[in-house]
């Protein structure tokens, strides 16, 4: 860390409370402060280069420094820089907006809520789950079932949904009526010799137990991402989703899809309930719905809700819950060029294009001493890292060995996410062909340097 009291550094700890940090540690380590962005690349203050392999949060889809959407940006500031939604107030760009999401969505979607971040849009589909049940006079039904090692957001009721430890303990989490059910990572949650069909059925019929113990009249809906992001990068097993999908028709519980990660081409599809045959209820996008150059979520719903919903707020007189920023016009504007841009750029079949690339590169290291998994799907994959191949065994501490490859990737230029002992790729949606193999030969360089550091410190099975 830079000593000078006046350095970016110096000043960023004194100041500065950061998410998913060991304050501790920051207090010692200090920040790596990003100065600025281009295509795939950001630069720190002393301007070096690094490929920002995880698209800064699993999110900027067009790559960073797009005139377009700052323009977007710039053009509906000047404009009208801030408008409500309350009291039948709009604007053009969110009206325009939600045509466009309606149309390009998964399964029948009929109206759009908007909020700032995948975290409130989660937060929002717990309230409305239980307010939808208690206008059609069901107000037992107001269980939600998630996933272990899910991730769903940070706030009360999202973060109840995620299925991390950490963002559970000593936060008092998870509320009443948030339930888990077991995640469907065949690598290390599967029987021997159980194929990833059986392991599927296996884990529908758990769901089938857990909602008929807790009784179907009380269980509203299961939430789950189609590939799951923060919790590993974990790719649901073969015929996964059409069994879960089966088992929440059978007891009438609504099936929320979480796209914040998987949305807009992550996956080499639009959205990843295109590729599993997903029909939700609902449906949360973030992150790449703006490329995150604006805060922007978005909750979409079908009809059934929304006529369930509507009912009630004309009984009550009004939908009680809202943000001052829902449907932001700078943020719904620079969304709707983003989503122009990934359309006219063809960016869904670039990420097949080049998930080939990455997938197909990441998985020759399967030979390599360190290496127990690589998994993943279009443009973003993970590399778990274990201690001994045979028996799958990690590290102790977990997170060791996976932290140190991702300082080693970060001393060659590149910045994924460790994820435990895994390490994530989630890189922009631009990237080309020659990029793709300069990320892998930096991630590949880390891995050998990895490997001597865990021989030299016997961590390693011979």
């Amino acid at each position: 860390m830079a000593s000078r009291a006046n350095s970016p550094e110096f000043r960023d700890v004194a100041v500065h409370l950061h998410p998913y940090t060991n304050a501790r540690k920051h207090e010692e380590k200090g920040a790596m402060v990003i100065e600025r962005g281009e295509g795939i690349y950001v630069y720190d203050t002393a301007g070096k280069q690094y490929i920002e392999g995880l698209a800064g949060l699993w999110s900027v889809a067009v790559g960073f420094g797009q005139d377009r959407l700052v323009k977007a940006a710039a053009d509906q500031l000047a404009k009208l820089p801030y408008y409500h939604s309350f009291a039948h107030k709009s604007h053009e760009p969110s009206i325009a907006l939600s045509e466009k999401l309606l149309a390009m969505a998964p399964g029948e979607m009929s109206k759009v809520f908007y909020t700032s971040s995948g975290s409130e849009a989660n937060d929002t589909a717990v309230k409305l789950v239980w307010y939808y049940n208690n206008a059609i006079g069901r107000p037992e039904k107001k269980k939600i079932i998630g996933r272990i090692k899910g991730y769903h957001g940070i706030t009360i009721a999202s973060g109840s949904l995620t299925g991390l430890p950490a963002n559970h303990r000593d936060f008092d989490l998870p509320i009443a009526n948030i339930l888990h059910t077991a995640c469907p990572h065949h690598y290390r949650f599967a029987w021997e010799g159980e194929s990833e069909e059986e392991f599927a059925s296996r884990l529908a019929g758990q769901l089938d137990e857990l909602i008929q113990r807790e009784g179907p009249d009380t269980v509203a809906a299961f939430i789950g991402e189609p590939v799951m992001g923060a919790g590993g990068v974990i790719v649901p097993p073969a015929t996964y989703w059409d069994k879960i999908q089966k088992v929440c028709r059978k007891h009438d519980v609504l099936i929320i899809a979480d796209e914040v990660i998987n949305g807009f081409g992550r996956t080499g599809r639009m959205f990843g309930s295109d590729l599993y045959g997903i029909e939700p209820d609902m449906v949360v996008m973030s992150k790449a719905l703006t490329s995150s150059y604006l805060p922007l979520s978005a909750l979409l719903m079908n009809d059934k809700i929304y006529q369930g919903v509507a009912d009630n707020t004309a009984k009550i007189g009004t939908f009680g819950h809202g943000f001052t920023a829902s449907g932001h016009p700078a943020a719904t504007a620079v969304a709707l060029e983003n989503i122009k841009l990934i359309e006219e750029l063809d960016l869904v079949a670039n990420a097949a294009k080049q998930g080939e690339i990455l997938q197909g590169r990441l998985r020759k290291l399967l030979d390599h001493p360190l290496v127990g998994e690589v998994r993943g799907v279009g443009m973003i994959a993970a590399v778990e890292l274990v201690s001994d191949k045979k028996t799958k065994a990690g590290f102790d501490p977990v997170g060791s060995v996976g932290q140190y490859c991702f300082d080693r990737c970060q001393e060659h230029g590149l910045i994924l996410r460790n994820l435990g002992d895994a390490l994530a790729f989630c890189p922009p949606l631009i990237i080309d062909e020659a990029q793709m193999n300069e990320l892998l030969d930096r991630f590949e360089k880390a891995l050998a340097e990895t490997l001597d550091w865990a021989n030299s410190k016997g961590m390693a099975a011979e």
